[in-house]
């Protein structure tokens, strides 16, 4: 792979910012209604216009800012974790978010506009709590493992689900309407005072690991190497994992539990621009926006006038791309060992 330039930088970023405009545009022109993004420009738009307006466009906007969100940060936590297994959704960092933001959901937090935070926070909370216990239960001898890192994850996200079962057997349907459709993740049409708060969030996650390029590539090649070249390395991994978490659980609390989307994007991304953080964490991010938003058309239409959650279709993509990578990575440990 070439060195990275200024000039690749710009010219990486806007291909792929112009690939994902356009598939915003095909996308928010197919659905049942025949109605595209033309009927926008027309001198009297009429019920079309308000439809894509109010419903189609804004379940574009949040597909893609779920996809980035997940995407970047799984390259930071394959990464970071020096494990091409990771993701927040295998980590059970995601499954941490869930479990917070549907507990604050079922004590009621969840009413009225201005508990909205509230519940963003229960959902940050619990993916930084995941962090700390897979720190906790991965660490021996003064070292963190990367592979009971990803027994731990997957673990914890069995406690979690069924933690999530018994809070919605408790409280009740009525109280918790649609969270099964939302733990198998499920992209919702919301307001843009929504989008534009989870964009927000999300460009600084996602701006501030971009920052930490340098240093988390430092750290990716080892830690010793890294401590030698002046990286402080709990520190940076602290706030690389900080960042990751907060935009995970800014997700989660929109759109649900969606799988492999951070696992399959990033080692596209890798593959096609390197492993180099500072371009590879923007890249990623914009990949992911258009895989989950192509994922979530495909799950609009390929059923219609049925809808599939779109976190189906990227299980059905991403459980086979793990058991392929797993026995890739154990070939390579064995080769070498």
């Amino acid at each position: 792979m070439p060195l990275l330039t200024a000039r690749r930088f710009v010219l990486v970023l806007a291909g792929l910012t112009l690939a994902l405009a356009l598939t915003i545009a095909l996308c928010a022109s197919v659905g049942s209604s025949g109605y595209t993004l033309i009927d926008l420009l027309r001198p009297e738009p009429g019920p079309a216009a308000d439809m894509i307006a109010r419903v189609r466009l804004p379940r574009v906007l949040i597909a893609v800012l779920a996809g980035a969100a997940l995407a970047a940060a799984g390259a930071v936590f394959q990464g970071i974790l020096r494990n091409p297994l990771a993701d927040p959704y295998i980590l059970g960092i995601s499954g941490g978010a869930a479990l917070g933001f549907i507990t604050a959901s079922a004590a009621g937090l969840g009413g009225a506009a201005i508990a909205l935070p509230l519940r963003g926070a229960a959902a940050f909370g619990g993916s930084i709590a995941t962090v700390g216990l897979l720190v906790l239960l991965s660490r021996a001898h003064g070292r963190v493992g990367t592979d009971p890192m990803i027994l731990n994850g997957v673990v914890l996200n069995t406690v979690y689900l069924s933690l999530i079962l018994l809070v919605q057997t408790m409280i009740g349907e009525s109280r918790m309407h649609g969270v099964m459709l939302w733990m198998v993740g499920n992209v919702p049409v919301e307001g843009y005072g929504v989008i534009g708060g989870l964009a927000a969030i999300l460009a600084a996650g996602i701006l501030g690991l971009t920052v930490l390029g340098r240093d988390l590539n430092l750290i990716a090649a080892g830690e010793d190497v890294a401590r030698g070249l002046g990286v402080e390395v709990e520190r940076t991994r602290l706030v690389a994992i900080l960042f990751a978490s907060l935009i995970t659980a800014a997700v989660v609390s929109v759109a649900g539990l969606i799988g492999f989307a951070g696992l399959i994007v990033p080692h596209v991304a890798r593959l096609l621009f390197g492993p180099d953080h500072r371009l590879l964490v923007p890249a990623a991010a914009i990949l992911g926006g258009i895989f989950l938003l192509v994922a979530d058309t495909a799950a609009r239409v390929v059923l219609a006038p049925t809808e599939l959650p779109v976190g189906v279709l990227t299980a059905i993509c991403g459980g086979p791309f793990f058991i392929w990578l797993y026995r890739v990575r154990r070939r390579k440990v064995a080769f070498h060992g």
